[in-house]
């Protein structure tokens, strides 16, 4: 049961992060890192530039984690290269949430990161 709630909670607080993320996400850098850091997990892609002003989001997607190796340099990986356009960036971002204990793990961390920045900038 309070596993059950606690997922709820942080699925909730980063719902709503995002939300608040997207009102004007130039003027803050820990807000275009968040948005980054989602399309990376997602998309399981190295690489991620996103256009705010033009609607789209350039990466560079792995395809195979198997040819991967941490530690080793890696130059010859499957990556496709994708440009997607967004109508909506909340809407867009919305619909990167999954709900596995993996990815829930991964937002609390967010979470955490991004609100600790906040209360860290508000005492400077």
């Amino acid at each position: 049961m309070k596993k059950s709630n606690l997922r709820k909670r942080i699925l909730m607080e980063f719902e709503s992060l995002i939300s608040q993320s997207c009102n004007n996400p130039i003027k803050s850098l820990k807000y275009r890192q968040l948005h980054v850091a989602l399309l990376k997990k997602y998309y399981n892609a190295a690489h991620v530039s996103i256009d705010y002003h033009r609607h789209r989001i350039n990466m560079d997607i792995i395809m195979d984690d198997k040819s991967y190796k941490t530690g080793k340099l890696n130059i010859n990986l499957p990556i496709l290269h994708a440009n997607l356009i967004f109508g909506n960036l909340r809407t867009f971002l919305r619909s990167c949430i999954e709900k596995d204990d993996k990815s829930i793990g991964f937002y609390a961390q967010l979470l955490n990161v991004t609100t600790n920045k906040k209360r860290h900038q508000v005492l400077v």
